[in-house]
């Protein structure tokens, strides 16, 4: 039989299929990693908004966890939304290298408009008890400005606040770039790896409305490379030209805010 990496997503299930664990999922896909979720969340929305959620109980998160780890060979994992205090803590206690390997923390904390997504406790919660199981960590702008607590308007302060996640526990820190018409052409995404080195990745700013799943197909190719045994570098940068290329190559789902095209992602890891 084929044997095939496994890797994992902890996130939230988004019923259009273009954000959260879908895209997680076809973003393990498409690096040909076998994918496999722990559900936090279940969200009904579409391409014009979320209309509700419903939160996974913390017994049956648990429970999640526990029977992976008693068949699969996980290599790495990823997470998304997890949404509460209890979640986040249930996820922090569950959460074993030794089962699920190295693990890619997608913060899903602030939108990229800005908006806050988790409550104080919750936030506090996160960077106290996430963060520092965190292999890679990709914040997008406006969570690494929250998480380092500072205000980002240089390269320079790219790099500052990447040191301030480092100290905050996580090994290598990602920082994605504005991706706002004339904030900056190209777009600059900043790796700052265990060792205190560092590598821009950059990539020419793309005008859609086209961009659900972006952060998640981004740390999930990040999570699918790690558990191939990848470096933190060359998942990176794999991640950085996948993402690029489905934002680029817009594909005709939903009639408002729609997804990001993964077929032309999966033409970049041939």
């Amino acid at each position: 039989m084929t044997q095939y990496v496994q890797a994992l997503t902890i996130a939230g299930h988004d019923s259009d299929g273009s954000a959260g664990m879908p895209a997680d999922l076809h973003a393990f896909f498409i690096d040909q990693v076998y994918g496999m979720g722990i559900m936090t969340a279940v969200v009904s929305g579409n391409s014009y908004g979320i209309t509700q959620q419903q939160l996974m109980p913390t017994d049956f998160i648990k429970e999640q966890f526990k029977v992976l780890a008693a068949d699969f060979e996980i290599k790495a994992a990823k997470t998304g939304m997890l949404g509460t205090i209890d979640i986040i803590n249930t996820v922090a206690d569950c959460y074993d290298p030794q089962h699920f390997g190295k693990l890619v923390v997608d913060p899903v904390i602030i939108t990229k408009h800005g908006v806050m997504l988790l409550e104080q406790a919750a936030y506090e919660a996160f960077r106290e008890k996430i963060v520092p199981l965190a292999e890679v960590i990709t914040p997008n702008f406006f969570e690494a400005q929250k998480l380092a607590e500072m205000e980002i308007k240089t390269d320079a302060d790219m790099v500052t606040a990447a040191h301030r996640l480092q100290a905050l526990g996580a090994k290598n820190v990602v920082i994605k770039g504005q991706h706002e018409a004339g904030w900056t052409d190209p777009v600059k995404d900043l790796l700052l790896k265990a060792d205190g080195s560092q590598q821009w990745f950059a990539e020419e700013y793309v005008k859609t409305t086209h961009i659900n799943g972006t952060g998640d197909t981004y740390s999930a190719i990040i999570a699918g490379e790690l558990a191939k045994g990848n470096d933190v570098e060359t998942a990176v940068q794999k991640a950085k030209r996948v993402v690029h290329a489905a934002i680029a190559n817009e594909i005709a789902v939903g009639h408002k805010f729609g997804p990001i095209n993964h077929w032309a992602g999966q033409d970049v890891l041939k």
